[in-house]
């Protein structure tokens, strides 16, 4: 199984969910993440994932164009942007849409902060292993 996850800036959203796809989604599945805009990898995404067990540290933002040529089971977008944007992949694939808050427009303490990306990492982890359930 190969899915594409898409979001606006790949920092955040597609991130998390990238790391939680690779965790329930069976050994030797494929899974990638890309931006419209990509903005490098959060450093509090990589925060609350490690918190986890789930290591961001080695992963990229990249660009959609980066997998236009690749064929896809499934495009996932987290936000209402890429979906509005998201092109027609030539190898196909089924479209869900997952939509998520940006923990990335966050405000307040530094703590507050990290406390909405636990938020919505918490939430991207179950949308994620119910998801899962459905693809298999």
């Amino acid at each position: 199984m190969r899915i594409l996850v898409l979001c606006t800036g790949n920092s955040c959203r597609s991130q998390i969910a990238e790391g939680f796809l690779k965790k329930y989604l069976p050994q030797g599945s494929e899974v990638y993440s890309a931006g419209l805009d990509p903005q490098g990898v959060n450093p509090k995404a990589v925060i609350v994932m490690n918190e986890v067990g789930i290591d961001l540290s080695g992963h990229t933002s990249n660009h959609l164009n980066d997998y236009i040529d690749m064929q896809f089971d499934y495009i996932i977008t987290v936000c209402d942007n890429a979906k509005e944007k998201c092109p027609i992949f030539p190898g196909g694939g089924k479209k869900v849409h997952l939509p998520f808050d940006d923990p990335a427009d966050a405000v307040g303490s530094e703590e507050e902060i990290l406390e909405e990306f636990r938020r919505i990492r918490n939430e991207i982890e179950k949308t994620v292993e119910l998801a899962v359930k459905s693809f298999l």
